[in-house]
């Protein structure tokens, strides 16, 4: 069911004052958008670097606890799960090198059914066993993508070599281009490459596998992945924000539709459940939860201390808890008024309750617009610190 049937269902439930179906509806559908399980499968030969890669998409180190294992020799033995640790619905697994195997065994191996699409890795040219396993991939009708990885060192090599004569976006495109022809010779159809630097993730063409991704994913899957990817850029975090604004009104939605049940303290005490759990979705989607700053401290150097000095919200960086959310939200006046007088209207005969609801969902909509706001320009401003990135040109 595609987002405006929900809606319409949600309508013709609180127009036929089914407050309970509504609510039914509306859960049905954040289960769909937040929980829908992902699972993508990352293979190459020994050495190209499939085990870091899993590790950076995950926005995790490779000496963090939960790490895929790295090394310069082969350390995957099967296929193994690493979900992500702020979205357990998104899993990358670490596949068993190419090669080892025939490549119809080794899809049956792995487990090919389970993967929505693969990401195929080489550190230098794609060879026989990656061409022959991209198209058994295409026979079976699943997307896949040829990354080539440790980017960073041939654009280091080549800028040794040529030194004055270096261009970086040439050399990219030279790199890219060949792998692309390689893979033509070998006789597969308009191969997508994308050179990437799991070191460097905002540099290259990580992005653009993202956008790859978004624009190939159905709109669900593209959602929750979305979510899980690292803030590489602030074009990215600004997708976040979009993504998690068009839910707002769900949440209102849900909000008002628990408004009309006539319990006094039952609507602000689900109100301040749902602004708990949303805003933790925001602070972890933004990573901005206390591991996720400590993460892009160490791996960008950045001292902790002066990422935190750059956040403005008080929802940052902390556990979330009702008590919090309460002394934010006292701060907004008007939210806070609305909330006061959706539990005072609901004793008023008759008009009572459509008030209630009316007005539960204006609080939570703002309460979660002004949240939202805030949380996505810490992430902007925290990206911006952890690169150095000069805002004044």
């Amino acid at each position: 069911m595609e987002s405006g049937q929900w809606t319409e269902d949600i309508k013709k439930a609180l127009e036929n004052n089914d407050q309970a179906l509504a609510v039914k509806r509306v859960q049905e559908y954040l289960d769909k958008e937040n929980n829908t399980p992902i699972n993508v499968a990352v293979t190459g030969e020994s050495g190209s670097g499939k085990s870091t890669f899993v590790n950076a998409f995950r926005g995790i180190n490779n000496e963090d606890e939960g790490a895929a294992p790295t090394g310069c020799v082969e350390t995957t033995t099967e296929a193994t799960p690493y979900p992500h640790p702020n979205y357990p619905n998104v899993t990358l697994w670490d596949l068993p090198a190419i090669g080892r195997f025939p490549v119809d065994k080794y899809l049956k191996l792995v487990g090919f059914k389970r993967f929505d699409f693969f990401i195929i890795i080489s550190a230098t040219r794609f060879r026989e066993n990656d061409v022959k396993l991209a198209q058994e991939i295409q026979r079976m009708k699943k997307k896949f993508y040829f990354v080539h990885s440790k980017i960073d060192n041939d654009i280091y090599h080549e800028k040794r070599c040529q030194r004055s004569k270096f261009n970086a976006e040439r050399t990219l495109k030279q790199i890219r281009d060949n792998c692309i022809q390689g893979l033509q010779r070998q006789g597969v159809e308009s191969p997508q490459v994308f050179p990437v630097s799991s070191f460097h993730l905002h540099l290259y063409d990580f992005t653009l596998l993202g956008d790859t991704f978004e624009g190939e994913l159905p709109a669900h899957k593209k959602h929750a992945l979305l979510l899980a990817m690292p803030n590489i850029s602030l074009e990215v975090i600004d997708k976040k924000k979009k993504a998690f604004h068009a839910q707002i009104k769900y949440y209102a939605m849900l909000s008002a539709g628990v408004a009309a049940a006539p319990v006094p303290g039952l609507s602000a005490a689900v109100d301040v459940g749902v602004l708990v759990s949303v805003v933790t979705q925001y602070v972890n989607g933004f990573g901005l939860d206390v591991l996720s700053l400590q993460r892009l401290a160490d791996s960008t150097h950045v001292p902790h201390d002066e990422l935190i000095a750059t956040i403005v919200s008080p929802l940052a960086a902390v556990k979330i808890t009702p008590g919090l959310v309460l002394k934010v939200l006292s701060q907004c006046a008007g939210t806070a008024a609305l909330m006061a007088a959706e539990e005072g209207s609901r004793f008023t005969p008759i008009l009572g309750i459509p008030a209630a609801m009316s007005l539960s969902f204006i609080s939570t909509y703002r309460a979660l617009n002004y949240f939202l706001d805030t949380l996505a320009e810490d992430a902007q401003r925290v990206f911006i610190k952890a690169l150095g990135l000069d805002t004044s040109v």
